[in-house]
């Protein structure tokens, strides 16, 4: 019998394959009502200063369970999108693929890190803020929330510089 059940799992980031692009897209469906399909996520990994990183589980079953997707261009670093599987979701996944994220933008000698995040994501506005991020700006009503009956949620703009 394992006694180690109370710990969190531990998860390894890498490049994405290709091969994962269709999983990606399900675990982005599972959090955005306008998701992308995995040619779209394909398309996207190809353009210039473009990085998608894959976190996986530490051992067993190396599917993914959350990516981040990020463009890196003349200082400006932009996370596009970052979506964690509904399974684990508050188990470090988003941490370990920002975390990683950080240091790979200051590798390449990125001066700023922005994202936009829903006013409405509680989870992420926490973890963004803990890392440093700032708010520099709002886009009302930028996100259609799902099952909201075509309610919108804000977009906050925020920038954690990297120097």
């Amino acid at each position: 019998m394992r006694w180690d059940f109370w710990r969190k799992p531990v998860f390894v980031i890498e490049a994405a394959a290709d091969e994962d692009y269709a999983v990606l897209a399900e675990i982005h469906e599972a959090g955005f009502p306008q998701a992308w399909d995995a040619e779209a996520i394909a398309g996207l990994a190809v353009q210039p200063g473009s990085h998608i990183w894959v976190a996986r589980r530490q051992g067993g079953n190396r599917g993914p369970v959350g990516f981040a997707l990020l463009r890196n261009a003349g200082g400006d670093a932009e996370i596009i999108t970052i979506a964690t599987a509904p399974a684990y979701r508050r188990s470090g996944v988003g941490r370990a693929l920002m975390d990683h994220a950080i240091r790979e933008l200051q590798r390449e000698r990125a001066d700023r890190l922005f994202l936009e995040v829903s006013e409405r994501n509680t989870p992420a506005l926490d973890l963004y803020r803990k890392l440093g991020f700032r708010q520099v700006g709002r886009r009302e009503g930028y996100y259609r929330l799902q099952q909201a009956g075509g309610r919108t949620a804000g977009a906050l703009v925020m920038e954690l510089d990297l120097r």
